[in-house]
């Protein structure tokens, strides 16, 4: 059986060829494959210039005016570019709030050349992204405003964002009723809502639904989505027949479909067909992502293979691709289980030099990780750090230090957690600031 070790690193290449043939998943064999060092050489050469002193001292001095020059330029730039931003921001705003009541008022048949189809989706769009989705299905009423597919979908969408299935029902009556056929965008939308809610039979018939519809095909959003759904649940078999299928019936995969494949084995620890999947990436030259490097640091800090763990992030960052949150969640968790508390605290100077942004669920992380190896100071620590940052404690702060507390027998501090829960982060959580 190969292991993570076998699994092949990336070379820097170019966007990848013409389709290429499709992955054996469900019968593959593994050949081990020697991870590739990323190496760099480069040299530099610099002259060298003999001046006098006060030919140093005159030249540094017009260097230094330049220079300041310079800089009151491009602040002065800076401050007429923000005057700019802001009034185009003033603009837009007021230009969509009239647009909306435009759209309440024009309900004249003389009218309605003049509501344009761009103008009406940015009022719809305005209002979903409000939640006022009551009030944009109203607009489907509206005289002189006739809703094509692209409309439609839009309200599919804001209803599913708020699961009210029943009303997407009744939008795709009305849009029957009114002859308007469902696009690739509208039935893509409904397989990935569908997906997420676990709602696999809806999934299934909207996708059947789909390839009997003409001139509306599946592509690789209806692929990824799908897969995804299946990967959620754990049903790795049906996701790589499906894979199957798409790709037998001509949809080529993307980057994020090879990342949903990699989450998938990861997560079910079979690095035989991860490593497949590697090699197949490498041979047909994709660029891996954040999310790739994530899957793989995440992956090999499961398994407790924290030199490969170690060597995947330090080829992330020679990329040149930023660490996220995910990134450091998994590094500060794999480090806690296997007890190296002086590799999180180098992952903390890592942060203090960076701009990554931080959020509650990395200190949840962070806490959990020095709960683990009893280092109580430094969970104290994590907690004060935390709010400098600007991150509220919540429930799962207080039960992570609450278990840590409790396995080593410190009751005191159990009940002093209890007391500051009660009296601020409860409050907290009840007015949903946490």
């Amino acid at each position: 059986m190969a292991s993570l070790s076998s699994i092949p690193y990336p070379r820097h290449a170019p966007p990848p060829p013409p389709p290429p043939p499709p992955i054996p998943l469900r019968q593959c064999k593994t050949h081990r494959a020697r991870p590739i060092r990323a190496s760099s050489s480069a040299s530099d050469g610099a002259g060298e210039l003999s001046l006098t002193d006060g030919a140093r001292r005159r030249w540094s001095e017009a260097v230094d005016s330049e220079k300041l020059k310079e800089r009151e330029a491009r602040e002065r730039k800076e401050e007429v570019n923000r005057k700019i931003a802001s009034q185009k921001a003033i603009s837009v705003i007021l230009r969509r709030e009239a647009t909306k009541a435009l759209i309440e008022k024009k309900r004249g048949p003389t009218n309605s050349r003049k509501l344009l189809p761009r103008t009406v989706l940015e009022a719809l769009h305005e209002r979903i992204t409000a939640l006022r989705w009551e009030s944009a299905l109203k607009m489907k009423s509206t005289r002189g405003c006739q809703p094509d597919v692209h409309t439609y979908s839009i309200l599919v969408k804001s209803c599913l964002q708020v699961f009210a299935f029943d009303k997407v029902q009744d939008l795709l009556s009305d849009m029957e009723a009114e002859g308007i056929r469902p696009n690739t965008i509208t039935y893509n939308t409904l397989i990935d809502s569908y997906g997420k809610a676990k709602m696999f039979a809806e999934m299934e018939s909207r996708i059947a639904e789909m390839l009997h519809q003409p001139d509306c095909e599946p592509d690789v959003w209806t692929m990824n989505s799908t897969l995804r759904a299946f990967r959620s649940s754990g049903q790795i078999g049906t996701m790589e027949k499906c894979y199957e299928k798409f790709q037998s019936a001509g949809i080529q995969p993307n980057i994020r479909t090879f990342n949903i494949l990699l989450d998938s084995y990861a997560k079910a620890g079979n690095y035989e067909k991860m490593s497949v999947v590697m090699e197949y990436m490498q041979k047909y030259q994709y660029s891996w992502t954040s999310v790739t490097y994530n899957v793989l640091i995440d992956a090999f800090g499961r398994a407790g293979n924290l030199k490969q763990m170690e060597h995947v992030f330090r080829l992330m960052l020679s990329e040149r691709i930023k660490p996220n949150c995910v990134t450091l969640c998994s590094l500060v968790r794999a480090y806690g289980q296997a007890g190296k508390a002086d590799k999180i605290k180098g992952v903390l100077r890592f942060i203090d030099n960076s701009d990554v942004m931080l959020d509650t669920v990395f200190f949840n992380c962070l806490v959990d990780a020095f709960g683990r190896m009893e280092c109580f100071a430094e969970m104290k620590d994590a907690l004060e750090m935390m709010k400098q940052k600007g991150c509220k404690p919540d429930k799962i702060t207080y039960r992570t230090m609450v278990k840590a507390y409790s396995n080593s027998g410190m009751m005191s501090h159990v009940k002093e957690l209890q007391a500051l829960f009660e009296s601020g982060w409860k409050s907290s959580t009840e007015d949903g600031e946490v």
